[in-house]
């Protein structure tokens, strides 16, 4: 087996492990310590958390998605490429180097979509920009972590508290979808949304665009009556 490479290494606001971004032939991984956050590899879920969501807000004209880390960008492609020109999408990115890597290293692979005039880039916490929106966005899209604990930094905890879940329900417009990713299945967290006013889909999406590899979650979350 051809052997992994040190790409390059980054810091992580807030956290004391750092992230690795690895190559092994055509293929990039990024890792936090030793758990692999991200790969090339494995897009599916990622592509399905943008495919699934815009899905929802057919119909929409001018939908305005926020997507909550780029990481490899294969949501962010996704959802270009099933949205018309009149929508949208503000990535928020915590750590500047991904970015870096992402017109660098993995510029193939990025494939032109953060240059796509629909697109802007804020550099910083995804929970600050929430914040700060009141009936902004039609869809919040949310990868940051392996699933609804801040595995990449503990501050990411409250994206999923009952407080920052009332935040993310202020931030959306009328019938607007909070969606988020995981590794796997969070009952505790499910009962956390439905706490929080939301009326929640929870949908079972393979690891890999093919349809195989390990199962993954996602919850499509809409502000119940």
């Amino acid at each position: 087996m051809t052997p992994r490479e040190l790409i390059a290494i980054a810091a992580v606001p807030g956290a004391s492990e750092e992230l690795r971004l690895y190559r092994r032939a055509d293929d990039f991984m990024i890792l936090l310590d030793r758990a692999e956050l991200m790969s090339t590899r494995m897009s599916g879920s990622e592509e399905a958390l943008a495919v699934m969501t815009c899905a929802r807000l057919e119909g929409r004209t001018g939908a305005h998605l926020l997507i909550g880390g780029y990481g490899m960008g294969f949501t962010l492609r996704a959802a270009l490429a099933v949205l018309d020109h009149t929508a949208r999408i503000t990535v928020v990115e915590l750590v500047p180097e991904i970015i870096e890597w992402a017109r660098g290293p993995m510029a193939t692979l990025m494939a032109g979509c953060l240059d796509d005039p629909r697109v802007e880039l804020i550099q910083g916490d995804v929970a600050a920009v929430i914040a700060q929106g009141a009936s902004v966005y039609d869809a919040i899209l949310l990868d940051v972590d392996n699933g609804p604990d801040g595995l990449t930094r503990s501050d990411n905890n409250r994206l999923y508290s009952a407080r920052g879940l009332t935040a993310a329900k202020r931030a959306l417009a009328p019938g607007g979808i909070l969606a988020i990713w995981s590794a796997a299945p969070d009952p505790v967290f499910t009962r956390r949304l439905t706490q929080s006013g939301f009326r929640t889909d929870e949908v079972v999406v393979r690891a890999r665009s093919n349809g195989k590899g390990p199962r993954h979650v996602i919850w499509f979350a809409t502000a119940a009556d």
